[in-house]
């Protein structure tokens, strides 16, 4: 149970004290809070990366419905102006 709340379904706690046991050995005890330290530093880059996105996202979507606004309240200004907008022919 404890492992399914990790996210990790399929390990158990022998299984992760092996991979950390092997984490430890490859880096080293002095390697470990660095390498946590950058762990954290690009999954908070990545989340301000995706937060960025996600506003361009809002903003484009704003600036579209204002543009439909507009395209929609230039149709009913046209449509009442209709007279003024049709060419006269003059005589030269």
């Amino acid at each position: 149970m404890y492992s399914m709340l990790l996210g990790i379904g399929g390990l158990g706690t022998q299984e992760l004290l092996i991979i950390l046991a092997i984490i430890f050995v490859l880096f080293g005890a002095s390697r470990l809070p660095q390498l946590a330290k950058a762990l954290g530093q690009s999954k908070r880059a990545f989340r301000e990366g995706q937060e960025e996105a996600d506003e361009e996202e809002r903003v484009a979507a704003a600036r579209k419905r204002e543009r439909l606004r507009a395209a929609q309240t230039d149709d009913v200004y046209d449509e009442d102006n209709v007279v003024d907008k049709v060419p006269v022919n003059k005589a030269r």
